[in-house]
């Protein structure tokens, strides 16, 4: 499967407007969350990664405690692409169930 171009600074700057929970730039869109426990924490993980293996693109994420570290950037692509995007729209509404 093709991997979709870099994202223009311009449609990234769109595209985040409709992500208010990510921020960044070309190199990478990110997002902190804090669960209510460790576990809360890690299942989430679990759940991103079950996610992740079906788009077959993986995010970045550093744990701490309750607190998830998340960063999506398409290597393949050298920046942020529409998959960074898709995946960070299935992880909010993960987060949000």
């Amino acid at each position: 499967m093709p991997r979709p171009p870099r994202l223009s600074p311009d449609e990234l700057a769109a595209a985040l407007r409709g992500l208010p929970l990510w921020s960044g730039n070309g190199s990478g869109i990110r997002r902190t969350v804090e669960l209510p426990s460790f576990r809360a924490a890690v299942a989430a993980i679990a759940a991103i990664a079950d996610v992740a293996e079906e788009m077959d693109h993986h995010p970045d994420v550093d744990l701490r405690y309750r607190t998830l570290h998340l960063t999506l950037v398409s290597h393949s692509a050298g920046g942020v692409s529409e998959l960074d995007l898709r995946l960070a729209r299935r992880i909010d509404a993960l987060l949000l169930a």
